[in-house]
Formats: C-alpha cells, sequence, structure tokens
C-alpha cells in the first residue's frame, strides 16, 4: 500500500476545508518546508502550558535545526498537518513512522486561543486516514497524565485505545483501522455534530 506514495511529493489531495464548533470554516493542509516562519510565529504563541504538554518540557523557542525537522517531511512516513485561519497556522499534527514497522508515534498541539473548537479531533481524524493509507496500522502517543484535552481527543475517537500509565505519563496505542465505530464518530465529528 505504501508504494503508491512518492517520497517528498506534496499529496495535495489532503488538503480540504473543515467546519469547527464555532461554524467557522478552517483550511487543512499538509506542512510544507516554507512554513517556517509561520510554525515559528504559531509556537510563539502557544501557552507556556500548551508547550508543556507537547514538549514535556520548557521550549520557549524553536531551534533553527527543529524548524527544519518540523517542516521538511517525507509525507510518507512523516506527515504534518497544519489547520490555518487565513494566514496564521492555529494547530498542527504529525506522525512518524517507526523504522521498518506499521506503527508511527502521533502528537499535535493547538494554539490556546483555537483550543476546545474539535481541531486536535480533526488532525487525529486526517492523519489516521492517511497513515491508514500509507501502510500504517497502529498509532501510539506519550500523553501528560493532566493533559485531559488529548486524553478526550484519543477516548472519543472511535479507535479501540488502550493506556497504560507510569511516571506521570500515559502511554496510548490503538489500531487506525477504519471500523464502522471510528467512521461513525469521524463522520458525526465533522458534520459538526459533536
Amino acid at each position: 500500500m505504501r508504494d503508491r506514495f512518492v517520497l517528498w511529493r506534496y499529496p495535495d489531495e489532503l488538503e480540504t476545508d473543515i467546519i469547527v464548533r464555532t461554524g467557522a470554516t478552517l483550511r487543512l493542509r499538509p506542512i510544507r518546508s516554507d512554513d517556517g516562519e509561520q510554525l515559528v510565529a504559531f509556537h510563539r504563541r502557544l501557552s507556556s502550558d500548551s508547550i508543556y504538554r507537547r514538549y514535556f518540557s520548557v521550549h520557549p523557542e524553536l531551534s533553527h535545526d527543529e524548524v527544519g525537522h518540523l517542516t521538511q517531511v517525507d509525507y510518507v512516513d512523516r506527515l504534518a498537518l497544519v489547520i490555518e485561519d487565513g494566514d496564521d497556522l492555529v494547530a498542527v499534527g504529525r506522525y512518524e513512522r517507526y523504522p521498518l514497522t506499521t506503527k508511527a508515534e502521533v502528537a499535535f498541539v493547538v494554539r490556546d486561543d483555537y483550543q476546545h473548537l474539535g481541531l486536535g479531533r480533526h488532525l487525529l481524524d486526517y492523519l489516521a486516514e492517511a497513515a491508514w493509507a500509507r501502510g500504517i496500522t497502529t498509532f501510539t502517543a506519550e500523553i501528560l497524565v493532566r493533559n485531559r484535552d488529548m486524553i478526550s481527543v484519543f477516548g472519543h475517537s472511535g479507535f479501540p485505545v488502550t493506556s497504560t500509565i507510569s511516571n506521570g505519563e500515559i502511554s496510548v496505542h490503538f489500531s487506525i483501522e477504519p471500523t464502522s465505530e471510528s467512521m461513525a464518530s469521524r463522520d458525526e465529528h465533522r458534520a459538526g455534530r459533536i
């Protein structure tokens, strides 16, 4: 399945408009290598709490190397999606495949003033669809126990999530195979019903 995708080819088929809980329409698209300045501006607008929940450390600035790593993805084994409101990035989600496996780690962060609009769910839904098409079958994630928003996103995804807790962190693991439950949850969310 993975073979039908070309490494480093921008997948414009993943571009779409999404409707959020307020009724506003935002743009979801794959990240591009020229998004560095937007990504730095996005990171600067995150609260210290949002940064800590994403990186598990104080991380006020992205280094030049980090910006390069985060914006230059191959669109198959490493994919990042962004959500834009006009020219501003307001959310970023990504997966990164574990080498030579069908598993990938998934992570995302939503700008504070755009939280609780369903953007995390949109990112998870679209990342799961793209990953599944590229031969990834399982997502994993590490979450701080106090990150209730992220726990809720995974819990309401319709995917069969299992988790373990250790040292203040929750490790989640779940199949992203489309099921009637996950597809119904996705469709309700995209229609704005949940």
